[in-house]
């Protein structure tokens, strides 16, 4: 399946990346290293890449975009640890969160053929043709956070289960703290796959859970700063606003902070904030026993893992390579889960 995303970035840029990928086909091919394996002329759906060579990996590029998120730091480390437990070296690119720098790292990393690419890409619409050349180079392409035609694996994320989650937990907090009225605010996204799929499980278990509480908006937000803002705007609107339930943590934390700023006691009863990732922010939040009451939470060791260990499994020839990291919820009383979390963000 291959994942629309023709909203994330404006079209001039959009065009702008389309015609980047282009260009790791007229590009100077540099010295191959880690794991070589024959060219490949099919691009079938969701082909294989070089599995049957059996190699063993010494290079994987991690192509995280978006480097403000709290997450990008801890997998990087993370990543990097697993990596070398298995004598392989781990790339990084610094695209940003700019779709036209992500163009431009991977076309360099297939250019100079580097053996493994795990990619979350920004505009899945235009990592297709990437992913095909990486491919049709023999490479092994493994896509985070979604799935491509082209590939030759996916690491996925539990994405509506961990929406889900989150929906009844607010709702079930709705109905004990507010007797089953109120309003709530949901700060959504709906560019990618992941993002479609969380904010989907998480508005459908809350409205169906909790009718009586009005939904008074839905507004895109994935990071601190849009949470904060895009809060700011619905509190001018709604001051008695009672929940702000997030598609990442990071969304989440800001509306937190705006529910702070604009007076809102840290342990207000009647308030209820709650995100998905498990970041640090909020995971201390909910420790101290906040009005940040929830997140489903990803544990960074699962995710660092699947970023070694999916594309080694391609290289092995391994039948079904692809990863679900699984998620679960955690709240103020799960304080041994969060502390194992918070340790693995150290």
């Amino acid at each position: 399946m291959t994942t629309r995303l023709s909203a994330t970035v404006p079209a001039a840029s959009r065009r702008q990346f389309l015609a980047h990928s282009g260009a790791a086909a007229l590009a100077t091919a540099l010295t191959a290293a880690g794991c070589s394996a024959p060219q490949r002329a099919s691009t079938s759906a969701k082909p294989s890449g070089p599995a049957s060579t059996g190699a063993r990996l010494t290079k994987i590029g991690l192509d995280y975009p978006f480097t403000q998120l709290p997450l990008y730091t801890t997998l990087v480390k993370l990543s990097r640890t697993a990596a070398k437990k298995h004598g392989i070296s781990l790339l990084t690119t610094n695209d940003g969160a700019n779709a036209d720098t992500q163009a431009t790292n991977l076309n360099t990393w297939v250019a100079r053929k580097v053996p493994a690419i795990v990619s979350f890409p920004m505009v899945f619409e235009a990592a297709e043709p990437i992913a095909r050349q990486a491919l049709d180079a023999g490479l092994i392409w493994v896509t985070y956070g979604g799935s491509l035609e082209h590939q030759s694996a996916d690491i996925q994320f539990s994405f509506r289960e961990g929406g889900t989650l989150l929906g009844e937990a607010a709702a079930k907090w709705a109905k004990d703290a507010l007797g089953g009225k109120g309003k709530v605010a949901f700060l959504t996204d709906n560019t990618i796959e992941l993002g479609r799929e969380r904010t989907k499980g998480m508005i459908d278990a809350f409205t169906k859970l909790a009718p009586g509480v009005d939904v008074v908006a839905r507004e895109q937000a994935i990071d601190p700063d849009s949470g904060l803002a895009k809060s700011n705007a619905i509190l001018a609107k709604h001051p008695d606003l009672n929940l702000i339930l997030g598609v990442t943590d990071a969304a989440a934390y800001g509306g937190f902070k705006a529910l702070q700023q604009a007076g809102r006691k840290k342990d207000d009863a009647k308030t209820f904030v709650g995100g998905q990732d498990g970041a640090v922010p909020s995971l201390l939040a909910i420790k101290q026993g906040t009005f940040y009451r929830a997140s489903a939470a990803l544990a960074p060791n699962d995710i660092a893992n699947a970023v070694v260990d999916v594309p080694r499994a391609v290289a092995a020839g391994r039948a079904n390579p692809s990863a679900q990291v699984p998620i679960s919820l955690v709240g103020p009383d799960d304080t041994a889960r969060i502390d194992d979390l918070l340790a693995q963000n150290a």
